[in-house]
């Protein structure tokens, strides 16, 4: 297999692929390393191939960023405020009852529901809030609260994180998005987000919540501070707990985006396409026990993730609807695709598109 492949060194990596052997630090280093990108691409595709054949998937969906004022601070975010900042906000929870309501006449079968670490919104908020979710769009999953708001809310009440979720899922709470994870490496976080939890803490609770029966989504930050050996590291990491839990839906890259942030001045550019697609591919190389790589075409552009198609990418996200925290730092996408445009996009790339729920139940298949 060697002269498959101008670099020698993805020949050793791609003996142990076909071999079924995993991946260590020193392949993802060997991956990412590579200039041979359509090299790791075939290598990275031949996986998902095997995985889901030509079917890709994607959700009808709509984000709701309910509060932008934050306590954290992260050097690498340009949709937080601080509190008594004029430009925060918080909505109201018949504003988020309504945009809801009104996305779910659309036929979502997902809302996704993040924001910022409100220091006046505890824990019996968001109870009322996924309460009256749940009344305004039965039967869609309320996907809700990174990792790192429900430390927040543990912390506020002095609750164990089982707690906070158990008492989450009883007003209806269904799964948690990943966002928070950026980097697990402790030099990372103290560079670019010094005051949020540390990674040890974000795993403890997917932990637990998968403990419970609630499934996850896992996410990475990349292109700002950290090196290639950290960003494997943190898939290592990943793995690891997913080993332990089998709990993770989908993995999800996401690429830092300079603009507006505090690390625009030593950060100026945002990741380059070739990048973007050694990252997914690479992840679903060492992700073996992850089945599902997807590509956020909020943060990568629509054209990017669709060749990813061709990188390991088996899912292309969904319509979105109005995502403020990547276009605050200055991502040009638009705000929503709509359902048209994705099956245009699969198709084109010679993929047969399947609309999923959050947990991949099959919604619909048969598309004309």
């Amino acid at each position: 297999m060697d002269h498959e492949f101008f670099d020698d060194r993805l020949g050793a990596v791609a003996r142990k692929v076909q071999s079924g052997t995993r991946l260590g630090l020193d392949d993802g280093m060997a991956l990412f390393q590579s200039p041979d990108l359509i090299g790791v691409g075939r290598l990275a595709d031949a996986a998902r191939r095997q995985k889901h054949g030509d079917r890709v998937y994607f959700v009808v969906n709509r984000h709701i960023n309910h509060t932008n004022i934050c306590v954290n601070g992260c050097r690498f975010c340009a949709f937080g405020k601080e509190p008594g900042d004029p430009a925060g906000y918080v909505m109201s929870l018949g504003e988020v009852e309504a945009r809801a309501r009104e996305s779910w006449a659309l036929g979502i079968s997902e809302v996704h529901v993040v924001g910022g670490l409100h220091p006046d919104l505890n824990l019996d908020y968001y109870r009322e809030m996924l309460t009256r979710l749940r009344d305004a769009v039965p039967g869609v999953i309320i996907q809700a609260l990174t990792a790192v708001e429900v430390d927040y809310l543990a912390g506020l009440h002095g609750l164990e994180l089982e707690d906070v979720l158990v008492e989450l899922r009883a007003a209806g709470l269904d799964t948690l998005p990943g966002g928070g994870a950026e980097v697990f490496a402790p030099r990372v976080r103290e560079l670019v987000c010094p005051n949020k939890i540390s990674g040890a803490r974000w795993l403890a609770v997917h932990e637990t919540a998968h403990r419970l029966g609630i499934r996850t989504n896992a996410t990475m930050l990349y292109g700002h501070v950290e090196t290639l050996e950290e960003r494997v590291e943190h898939l290592l990491q990943l793995r690891e707990l997913q080993d332990r839990t089998g709990g993770f839906k989908a993995f999800i890259p996401l690429a830092f985006h300079p603009r507006n942030t505090a690390l625009e001045p030593e950060i100026p550019t945002a990741t380059t396409g070739y990048d973007d697609l050694k990252t997914l591919a690479v992840a679903r190389l060492i992700l073996d026990n992850f089945e599902h790589i997807k590509a956020y075409w909020v943060m990568i552009g629509p054209k990017l993730a669709q060749i990813s198609l061709n990188f390991g990418v088996n899912d292309i996200d969904g319509t979105v609807v109005e995502e403020q925290i990547a276009r605050a730092a200055g991502s040009q996408t638009a705000q929503s695709l709509g359902q048209g445009e994705l099956l245009r996009l699969v198709r084109a790339a010679g993929r047969v598109p399947v609309e999923r729920d959050t947990l991949y139940n099959v919604v619909r298949e048969d598309f004309a």
